[in-house]
């Protein structure tokens, strides 16, 4: 997590904090519009705080039913940012509740990620559920509280599902190491029993960090990732249709990643560098812990989105599954919207083996801002095709084997002879999934036109839809 530039001020917000072990009290933010999640920018299936600056997602953990994502807030005048905290029993509809970690006289609280203490190996557990164990920065320095104090990793629990959080009373975990390092992600190493940190250190080096109870931690390794820094992830992941096969993986805040084997001690990466999105905004990338049916949910923060005379900035994108898999040249991740996307669909427009022919628009007469489409296409004779959603296009060329949207382009080989897309369309925001989500672009921007009308082309002759189908989504908030 890098230092927010800008702070959004709402001064209707009141906050307070305490330090050590006391619990953090909390207040809900005032809005400053009647028309809360109904605003014309307001991505209406995409997470975004209530009003103020949201950036990295932190702390995704599942517990007992419950999503919790964290995520670093800016509402109010400094001390700023610090944890807010959003949940949802599906991934799809959120709520955002009160505040869960607040800056103290050690810093204000940067990146982070949060775990199940099934084994109460921390001995936090109270009465009969374990513990939840949070891992954060604290960023000395940032605050006029914390003036001179340096950046250190620190932990919080809770012992009511999640829902209220201590601050541990002998933090800081890790002393300041070198300069920011920040952003701690720790994951449960089953074979040895411990704890495993992943942290960030300074330009692109990082480190990995073990512990038998969460509160003493000593150092393993030190590593480079190249061209990379900030936010870094690391967990294990089965090779899909090999069940005795895991591989681990590490990524960093653009969701570039390494795949290799951790054998407790050391990580070495076998393939990669791989980019994880080849869209405009995509940043701070983190998993759930805990996840049932051992999912793995990925989160990014999609930097760098503008929703001008809004009372809200920033957004997260929508959750994705990962799946680990092999192909001729070697693993590679895949990622696709939750399948919880379903649970918004509204009407659905189905064709099948249908012509795309130039000049004409296959999908005329459908409409909105707010869409899920899910394709197979042949590209036949067509030099381009694709879709044109609040008036802007998802391209394919057949000559270069390229996809094109707002800006960016990827590299998409046709399988079979068809080209296969996912295209979440969401009032500001486009992400498109191709091939079972071997190459993803997730990008933002602000209409430039009212008109709402879905399109289908074809650019040097006709393409085929094999299969379409054009869902309208229902918003989250409602």
């Amino acid at each position: 997590m890098k230092p927010v530039a800008t702070i959004i001020v709402f001064a209707a917000l009141a906050v307070s904090a305490f330090a050590g072990a006391q619990a953090d009290t909390q207040k809900e933010p005032t809005t400053v519009t009647d028309q809360l999640y109904s605003e014309k920018l307001r991505p209406q299936f995409h997470f975004s705080a209530k009003a103020g600056w949201i950036n990295d997602p932190n702390g995704l953990v599942y517990y007992k039913g419950t999503w919790h994502m964290f995520f670093q807030y800016n509402p109010l005048t400094p001390p700023a940012p610090f944890w807010g905290h959003a949940v949802s029993t599906d991934l799809v509809h959120w709520k955002q509740i009160e505040h869960a970690i607040l800056p103290d006289a050690m810093g204000t609280i940067f990146s982070g990620s949060a775990v199940v203490d099934w084994k109460n190996t921390s001995g936090f557990k109270k009465g009969s559920e374990p513990p939840l164990v949070a891992f954060y920065t604290a960023a000395g320095g940032t605050s006029e509280e914390s003036k001179g104090a340096p950046f250190t990793q620190c932990s919080a629990y809770s012992t009511d599902a999640g829902m209220t959080w201590t601050k541990y009373a002998k933090n800081p975990i890790i002393p300041n190491i070198k300069g920011a390092n920040r952003d701690p992600k720790v994951v449960w190493y089953e074979p040895d029993k411990k704890w495993v940190m992943i942290l960030f250190i300074d330009g692109d080096w990082f480190a990995l960090f073990e512990s038998k109870d969460t509160r003493s931690w000593t150092k393993l390794q030190d590593f480079q990732f190249p061209g990379h820094s900030e936010c870094p992830d690391f967990f294990p992941m089965k090779v899909q249709g090999e069940p005795n096969v895991t591989k681990w993986v590490l990524t960093t805040a653009i969701g570039d990643y390494h795949i290799g084997t951790f054998d407790g001690r050391r990580f070495k990466s076998e393939e990669g560098p791989f980019t994880g999105d080849f869209g405009a905004n995509y940043y701070a990338v983190q998993t759930f812990s805990d996840a049932p049916r051992e999912r793995r949910i990925q989160v990014a923060w999609m930097r760098g989105a503008e929703y001008p005379d809004m009372p809200f900035t920033q957004q997260m994108n929508f959750p994705t599954e990962m799946t680990l898999k092999r192909f001729p040249e070697g693993l590679r991740i895949c990622r696709q919207p939750v399948r919880e996307i379903s649970k918004l669909h509204d009407k659905e427009h189905r064709f099948t083996r249908k012509a795309i022919t130039p000049g004409e628009n296959l999908l005329a007469g459908i409409s909105g801002g707010l869409l899920h489409i899910q394709a197979e296409i042949e590209p036949g004779q067509a030099s381009a095709f694709g879709f044109k959603a609040l008036g802007e296009a998802v391209t394919y060329s057949v000559k270069d084997h390229t996809l094109t949207c707002l800006g960016k382009t990827a590299a998409v080989e046709p399988e079979g002879g068809r080209i296969r897309l996912q295209i979440l369309v969401d009032r500001t925001s486009i992400e498109v999934f191709a091939n079972g989500g071997r190459a993803v672009m997730s990008s933002c921007f602000v209409p430039k036109t009212d008109s709402s009308q879905l399109e289908c082309f074809a650019e040097g002759g006709a393409a085929k839809a094999v299969s379409l189908k054009a869902h309208t989504l229902k918003s989250a908030w409602r």
